[in-house]
């Protein structure tokens, strides 16, 4: 019996397909399309900028098998244990003119 599961989160923009989607393979394997940047990551949680928002992937020995930026494709395989959507448009360009504003005061 497969496990597999196939979420579409809708379109974004920005990306060449112009889809961000997220696909998880029997909970050892997301692949995502239409990030921007890798925020952070470790063995244990991974935060990307996407299309959509910050998506963060936690699990267990987690491990970046694809990252390309330029066509906007990531993988990570480890044991999933949660994938959530935090507020925002995926927009790096906020969070770095606040950080160089609080730098500059």
């Amino acid at each position: 019996m497969a496990d597999d599961r196939h979420v579409d989160a809708g379109t974004g923009g920005g990306r060449r397909d112009g889809v961000h989607q997220l696909q998880v393979i029997n909970r050892e394997r997301l692949q995502v399309s239409g990030v921007v940047h890798v925020d952070s990551f470790d063995d244990r949680q991974i935060v990307l900028d996407t299309d959509l928002g910050t998506l963060t992937v936690t699990g267990e020995d987690l491990q970046i098998k694809q990252l390309d930026l330029e066509s906007g494709r990531f993988a990570v395989e480890g044991l999933l244990s949660g994938i959530t959507y935090s507020s925002g448009g995926g927009s790096r360009d906020k969070r770095s003119k606040g950080f160089l504003e609080r730098l500059l005061r």
